[in-house]
């Protein structure tokens, strides 16, 4: 039997902080498809929203791993980053368009970069080596029941909110966000204890220029991949496109985000499995086939799109398989960098991570919701599978 030593404060209050975080994040994304066909914003503006917010994420996680690393303390600078991804997004509250929509992103998306990759190197830091797998996947099965109970309060209030105007049940259900996006950084505050460590003396890029070679690799095929892998908002909004002609606008809207909360689902049940079947064989391999599963969802979309099929049962299945892909890619890719990196550049390398992933989000998702405008949905989403492929193969080559 594995020791409970990994199941401690440390993993069971950055799980809870995470729940509440994600409840708050997910319950407006379940819905924001739907407002934003209210308001009349299109899948490219959307696709530029979306790469940009992950943009700024990304190059912030490279400076403040960089700079946790450096000052030797990470759990104020998360705790701060918590409290802008839980307040951000309820500015959507006041959107008439795009722009304010772009800046709660921003703002929430701020906070996301200074955080996410510090909590990461903390969880790493607070678990033995032969048990880091598993307390990453219980950590992402809290994040993902969270991506479940934010979505349920989310559909659940679409459908008994008053609707004067077409619009006003969305206002309401991002000012409900607040309840737990206010929790998780007193949550974190109050349960978890920074890992203290050695500083580091370096400059940033003299940092990572010495990152060692295998994770140079890693981070290859980890960026290839990314530049494929769009939001997964952009496939919320192609199936409500997709059910619109046999379930009106609404009807698909509440369809899409019952579909995604489907897919959060598949994703808490498979995470842990997944991290613990990862303590036990070769991680970039496990990886390698949750990118395949993620090539071949994108691909059953644009197959859909050439078809003209409705089919809510295929769209099930995409999601589902969806979910699976999610569990893989959280889980493992936070878990593999620890075991090819010292101790003293752990932020650095989780920050490098969240680099690469941000900039193959913006180009990802700007690129598919760019080439659904201007070509078609079969296009943007065959593309994307294509590159997600590549990706693939590429992890597999990593040792």
């Amino acid at each position: 039997m594995p020791s409970r030593d990994w199941l401690n404060r440390n993993v069971a209050g950055m799980t809870l902080t995470s729940l509440l975080s994600d409840a708050c994040y997910e319950m407006i994304i379940s819905v924001l498809p739907g407002f934003l066909a209210a308001v009349g914003i299109s899948p490219a503006a959307l696709g530029w929203i979306e790469g940009a917010a992950d943009a700024l994420s990304s190059f912030l996680k490279l400076w403040a791993g960089w700079y946790s690393d450096r000052i030797g303390r990470r759990k104020l600078i998360v705790v701060i980053g918590y409290f802008f991804t839980g307040t951000g997004m309820s500015l959507f509250t006041l959107a008439a368009g795009w722009p304010m929509i772009l800046l709660g992103r921003m703002v929430s998306w701020f906070g996301k970069g200074i955080r996410g990759s510090l909590r990461d190197a903390m969880l790493s830091e607070s678990v033995p080596a032969e048990f880091r797998g598993r307390a990453f996947g219980l950590h992402r099965a809290g994040d993902t029941l969270g991506a479940i109970i934010g979505p349920l309060i989310g559909i659940a209030l679409l459908h008994w909110l008053p609707a004067p105007t077409h619009d006003y049940p969305f206002r309401v259900i991002f000012l409900v966000s607040l309840i737990p996006g206010l929790g998780a950084p007193f949550a974190f505050a109050l349960l978890v204890r920074d890992t203290g460590r050695s500083t580091l003396h370096t400059r940033l890029w003299t940092t990572v220029r010495e990152l060692p070679q295998p994770f140079r690799r890693f981070l290859f095929g980890a960026g290839i991949f990314g530049l494929g892998d769009f939001s997964p908002t952009l496939l919320v909004m192609a199936a409500a496109v997709d059910l619109t002609p046999g379930h009106g606008k609404v009807g698909a809207a509440s369809i899409a985000a019952t579909l995604y909360l489907l897919r959060n689902a598949v994703e808490a049940v498979t995470a842990y499995p997944i991290g613990v079947l990862s303590d036990r064989a070769r991680r970039t391999w496990l990886l390698a086939a949750g990118y395949a599963i993620a090539a071949g969802v994108s691909g059953a979309a644009a197959v859909m799109f050439s078809a003209g099929s409705s089919s809510l049962l295929l769209w099930v299945a995409v999601f589902a398989a969806a979910g699976v892909f999610a569990a893989c890619k959280e889980t493992l890719e936070s878990a593999i960098p620890a075991a090819m990196i010292t101790e003293q550049t752990r932020g650095t390398a989780y920050g490098a991570l969240g680099f690469v992933n941000g900039f193959g989000d913006l180009a990802a998702s700007a690129l598919t919701g760019m080439i659904w405008t201007a070509v078609s949905p079969t296009a943007a989403f065959g593309f994307a599978g294509v590159v997600m492929l590549i990706g693939a193969v590429l992890m597999l080559r990593v040792s």
